[in-house]
């Protein structure tokens, strides 16, 4: 098994939001490192940080699971869709997604700055300066770090 973090902007799609759908497709990704991820990492159970971004207070909220392998995300090929990209040849998919399902809500946000404070995670993409991917790997031992946190 595999741990992963995963942003998404509460106003758009929060942790809220994937308690009542259950089970959502995490589309719109159009980074190609995330999506490699996505496409050629990402296993059926893999445990997911759900992470809120562009917030008051960004943090991990809850905690979700990875519902499918990685397939085409049809978002980029319907021009009628918000994450439609002109590029994209239904053909040859140049974007990826996977379906994400809720797990639990974390009994608190743990905060980006609490996070940012921990020295067992200072190795962990998201705490350093510049990293902007909506999608990153999660260590076991951060995973259980963080954890412990809650």
């Amino acid at each position: 098994m595999q741990y992963w973090l995963m942003k998404s902007e509460p106003d758009v799609f929060g942790i809220d939001d994937l308690q009542k759908v259950g089970i959502e497709p995490w589309d719109g990704v159009r980074n190609y490192q995330a999506r490699n991820m996505m496409r050629d990492q990402m296993q059926v159970g893999d445990q997911v940080f759900f992470y809120h971004s562009n917030c008051d207070v960004p943090g991990i909220v809850g905690v979700a699971e990875i519902a499918t392998q990685g397939y085409p995300d049809d978002t980029a090929v319907n021009p009628e869709a918000k994450y439609f990209d002109p590029k994209s040849d239904p053909n040859k998919p140049r974007w990826y997604r996977v379906d994400v399902k809720f797990g639990r809500k974390l009994k608190r946000t743990i905060s980006l700055r609490e996070l940012r404070e921990q020295t067992a995670l200072e190795n962990m993409p998201l705490v350093r300066k510049g990293c902007r991917l909506s999608v990153m790997p999660v260590t076991a031992d951060e995973w259980q770090a963080i954890l412990a946190l809650e």
